[in-house]
């Protein structure tokens, strides 16, 4: 297995963004005024699948919500996770087991022991940046 990254190139981030399809959003506000439910909705608006997880929550952004990634019974190009850089590790542990190809913490998230256990698995990680921000930047 070859390790994943910790990606910081624009170029890299750009062809991830592009080749992806669907995005589990962890953390996903149902709502509207949450950084994390704009941030969802603008990316269902740029024609990607929203994953909702959000436990106790039964649909967000007209999606069927999940209460963890390990519910999922579908691959996912790309983990988003709005959660305290405490709160990483266990959704983490879920990415090794559901292995999307890039796990991105947004903005103000940064968890280099989570960063370590997912490169090593093979995963790619982005930290501490939105993915809104940087598909705007870097895609269109």
């Amino acid at each position: 297995m070859k390790p994943g990254k910790i990606i910081n190139d624009d170029n890299i981030i750009r062809r991830l963004l592009i080749n992806a399809r669907t995005i589990a959003v962890v953390g996903l506000s149902p709502k509207p005024e949450r950084d994390s439910n704009m941030v969802a909705r603008y990316l269902k608006d740029h024609g990607y699948r929203i994953i909702p997880v959000r436990p106790a929550q039964k649909e967000i952004l007209g999606e069927k919500a999940y209460s963890s990634l390990d519910d999922i019974d579908e691959s996912m190009d790309i983990v988003n996770v709005f959660r305290n850089p405490a709160q990483i590790m266990p959704h983490a542990h879920e990415a090794l087991r559901v292995k999307p190809k890039l796990f991105w913490m947004q903005v103000g998230i940064e968890n280099q022991k989570a960063a370590e256990l997912l490169t090593k698995a093979g995963i790619d990680v982005v930290m501490n940046k939105c993915i809104m921000v940087e598909h705007d930047c870097l895609c269109r």
